[in-house]
C-alpha cells in the first residue's frame, strides 16, 4: 500500500539498493549496504527512493510528481501501478538469498513492475529496527559519534566516526580526525594537501571497550599518533 507524503518518517535510514527482479511474480532482489541485512527482514514497510543522478545529494526526498520522481509502469492491459519516489510499500514476504535479500512488495505483482524498480534505494525508519542484542549495535547509530583513544595513558579525542566498513570478519570504524573547538564543536584536521586526515579502527572489544550512545561517544585504546 502506498502511503501519503505527509507520513514520511523523519528518521529514515538507507539500507540497500534494488539490483534486479527476482522470479516472475514481482519479487525484487536487494543488495544490503552492510552486513546487518537482518534489519531488512525485521521491518514490514520499506520506503523507496528513485535513483539519484550523479552529483545530486542522496538524502531521502518527499514524493512529488510521479512522472518526474518515479515510474509509471503498465503491468497488465487493464491496470497500471505507480511506484513514485518517496513513497512506501508494504513488505509481503522477504528472506535471505545468496548474500542478498529477496522480497515481495505490495503492489508489485509481476516481473515488469519489479524490473522498473531497479536502482531504487530502500529505506526504513530507525525507530522500526528490531531491538539489538546486548553488546550489539546498529552501525547507523555509530556514525556521527566521537571516538576517543589514548595518548600517554590519557584519554584523547581521535575524531568523528563517518562510516562503518564491513571487512567480512568485523566492523571497521572510519574516523575523520578532529579536534574540539570553542562551543564543543568539532574541527576536522587536514594534511598539507588540504585533505581530511582519517584513521581506521577495528570495531572489536580488544580495541573499543566502551560504547556510550546516549552521549554519542566511543572509547578505545587506539593510539592517538597512529
Amino acid at each position: 500500500m502506498v502511503q501519503p507524503a505527509e507520513t514520511v518518517p523523519h528518521d529514515l535510514v538507507e539500507l540497500g539498493r534494488i539490483v534486479s527482479a527476482y522470479g516472475v511474480k514481482g519479487w525484487v532482489k536487494i543488495q544490503p549496504h552492510s552486513a546487518q541485512a537482518d534489519v531488512l527482514l525485521g521491518t514490514t514497510v520499506w520506503w523507496l527512493q528513485a535513483p539519484v543522478p550523479p552529483g545530486k545529494p542522496g538524502a531521502f526526498s518527499r514524493p512529488g510528481n510521479a512522472a518526474a520522481n518515479g515510474v509509471l509502469v503498465e503491468g497488465r492491459p487493464s491496470a497500471k501501478v505507480a511506484i513514485t519516489s518517496g513513497t512506501s510499500c508494504r513488505v509481503k514476504a522477504s528472506r535471505f538469498h545468496a548474500g542478498s535479500v529477496v522480497a515481495q512488495l505490495e503492489p508489485v505483482t509481476d516481473r515488469d513492475l519489479a524490473e522498473a524498480l531497479k536502482g531504487y534505494t530502500v529505506w526504513a525508519p530507525r525507530s522500526a529496527f528490531p531491538e539489538p542484542d546486548d553488546d550489539e549495535y546498529y552501525w547507523v547509530d555509530l556514525i556521527g559519534c566521537r571516538l576517543y583513544g589514548e595518548q600517554n595513558s590519557q584519554t584523547v579525542l581521535l575524531g568523528e566516526i563517518i562510516e562503518v566498513i564491513d571487512n567480512g570478519a568485523h566492523g571497521v570504524l572510519r574516523v575523520a580526525r578532529a579536534r574540539e573547538v570553542q562551543g564543543g564543536e568539532l574541527e576536522r584536521l587536514t594534511n598539507d594537501k588540504g585533505r581530511v586526515q582519517e584513521v581506521l579502527v577495528p570495531f572489536v572489544q580488544a580495541h573499543v571497550y566502551k560504547v556510550d550512545l546516549q552521549n554519542k561517544s566511543l572509547y578505545s585504546n587506539w593510539p592517538a599518533d597512529w
